[in-house]
């Protein structure tokens, strides 16, 4: 804060003539004679015209300090000068003179800079944002009435005529009003754009409680002038937001390394136009508007980070997006609540992913294996996330379309068969040791046994048949032989409802229940997937409904 040698107040009429409120028009004319022969004579001249002039005087006493005595009055000036701050804590002034003192402090805030030209940091903008704050609120107490009353207590002193209408005084505040505005403008502008951008948001942020209570008619006045002065440069700053939105689009389809980059400069070019807007958004929330650049802005930043997710699966960076906007467009309550929604919304994607590779990782501990199978000449038989290794083939998990399985009792033990293929060839790999087949088969369920069960009830949801063998089997029935002693053998459609199940000579059996002589046997170690479907049917007759595919609703 610098050292005042002059101020508004000191170019008032009365300070140039030396004269008082309560002085008469006689001896303002002798003053105003006298002191023309120390300074020039136009100037008297003027001063003495303006606070003699009926239409003039006016608007000169409530530029002054009405209801101040001429004593107090002299020391306030000399306040000024000495330091500028401490009429801050003068008290018993009347609202308006206090004001207009305050009004004139306004002249000694500026921007500190160093010898390089550097800002050097002092409180001088910490201590403007609380003088503002403490100003505009004074301006909402001004009372026309108690103005009257103090400008005719002088007046009937000095002779002048008093004022008989309060809309003579409420044409006058007006102008005050104007003056206070145009003085603190003043002030702001001379500190730097980012310093005055801080200056206004601090401001904002105390007087409307981050948005959630009207600010004084002053800093409202001050806010529509800022956003005037400021529209330029948030029209520029909102184009370079979407010139980068529209290359983040261009380079989704390059994947995400592409797109990370010019999110980056995104939000740097973001937060620079919300640093702008900051102060507008509190004043515009505070009023219960939203501001509509801000709502544009957000909006296709919105779009991009839905768009980011939901065609490019790009997850981190929608988050990205959808948490920057929550960030700067809090003050925009519809806004705000959409995008409080997508951030859940993506919150629990993203803890879904989370899941997913938590039970991928799972999966792949429990589907490993490695054994030597044979006694001299050992082969490698292995399975794994990235397939099934047998006889120097390794056969993707993915491409795997039939498995089969079961043992065979021998004279010299029970001899084990495994075979899995895919559309074009199987493997077979024979086992005698019942553990390493017992192990071998749990992983290979896990494997591929539960995504071709998937994959057999979305077939059946869409009209197909699944053949096992001598066994057709579509989604609401079960094509079974009809037994005959002389005549062939027939088919006859089962529905689910009269369908039961055993196991016999190692074979699924599936039978009608109201006739023994309708049934089929599939072998399981011989036709592949058997398994599978026993178990399809077995889970279906433990539920309710007609059809198998049921089970995936």
């Amino acid at each position: 804060m610098r050292r005042l040698t002059t101020s508004q107040l000191h170019q008032s009429p009365f300070r140039i003539l030396g004269a008082t409120t309560r002085d008469n028009r006689r001896h303002i004319v002798e003053l105003a004679e006298h002191k023309s022969l120390e300074i020039d004579h136009d100037s008297c001249q003027k001063a003495r015209g303006d606070i003699t002039n009926p239409r003039t005087r006016l608007s000169a006493e409530m530029a002054w300090l009405p209801g101040v005595s001429p004593r107090r009055a002299t020391q306030c000036l000399q306040f000024l000068l000495d330091n500028p701050i401490a009429i801050r804590e003068e008290t018993g002034l009347p609202t308006l003179a206090k004001l207009n003192l305050l009004s004139s402090v306004f002249e000694a805030f500026e921007e500190s800079y160093g010898a390089e030209g550097l800002f050097e940091k002092n409180y001088d903008a910490e201590d403007l944002v609380e003088f503002i704050i403490d100003f505009a609120h004074l301006v909402d107490d001004l009372d026309a009435n108690e103005i009257m009353r103090d400008i005719n207590e002088d007046r009937v002193v000095s002779g002048f005529p008093e004022i008989q209408s309060l809309l003579q005084i409420e044409k006058e505040l007006g102008e005050r009003r104007r003056c206070y505005r145009d003085t603190v403008k003043d002030c702001l502008n001379r500190f730097s754009s980012k310093k005055l951008i801080q200056i206004m948001t601090d401001i904002l942020e105390a007087t409307t409680h981050g948005g959630e209570k009207h600010a004084p008619s002053l800093v409202n006045d001050l806010v529509d002038s800022y956003e005037s002065e400021t529209q330029a440069a948030l029209e520029v700053e909102a184009e370079n937001i979407r010139k980068l939105l529209a290359a983040t689009e261009a380079a989704a389809s390059s994947g995400e390394s592409a797109v990370k980059p010019i999110v980056e400069k995104l939000v740097i070019v973001a937060r620079n136009w919300d640093d702008i807007a900051q102060p507008i958004q509190l004043s515009n929330q505070a009023r219960g508007i939203d501001h509509n650049p801000s709502t544009e802005v957000a909006s296709e930043i919105r779009n991009l980070a839905v768009n980011l997710n939901n065609e490019h699966g790009m997850l981190e960076q929608a988050q990205r997006l959808t948490n920057l906007s929550q960030e700067l467009f809090k003050e925009l309550p519809e806004m705000s609540e959409r995008l409080d929604n997508d951030a859940g919304a993506l919150a629990n994607i993203a803890e879904a992913r989370a899941q997913a590779e938590k039970n991928k990782a799972q999966w792949e501990r429990d589907i490993a294996y490695q054994a030597d199978i044979g006694i001299f000449f050992k082969k490698k038989l292995r399975i794994s996330s990235s397939g099934i290794f047998w006889e120097g083939r390794n056969y993707p998990l993915e491409t795997i379309t039939r498995v089969r399985w079961g043992g065979v009792r021998h004279s010299t033990g029970i001899g084990f068969t495994v075979a899995f293929g895919d559309d074009n060839s199987e493997a077979v790999v024979q086992l005698s040791n019942e553990g390493m087949f017992n192990v071998f088969v749990g992983k290979l369920w896990r494997a591929v046994g539960i995504r071709l069960i998937s994959e057999m009830l979305k077939a059946l949801k869409y009209g197909e048949f699944l053949h096992f063998d001598r066994v057709a089997v579509h989604d609401k029935g079960i094509l079974l032989e009809k037994h005959r002693l002389i005549r062939e053998n027939e088919f006859i459609d089962c529905s689910w409802s009269n369908v039961h199940v055993w196991t016999a000579d190692g074979a699924f059996c599936i039978g009608a229940r109201d006739n023994e002589k309708i049934y089929s046997k599939i072998s399981y170690i011989d036709v592949a997937n058997t398994h599978l479907l026993e178990q399809i049917i077995r889970m279906k007759l433990k539920k309710a409904g007609n059809r198998l595919s049921d089970l995936v609703k």
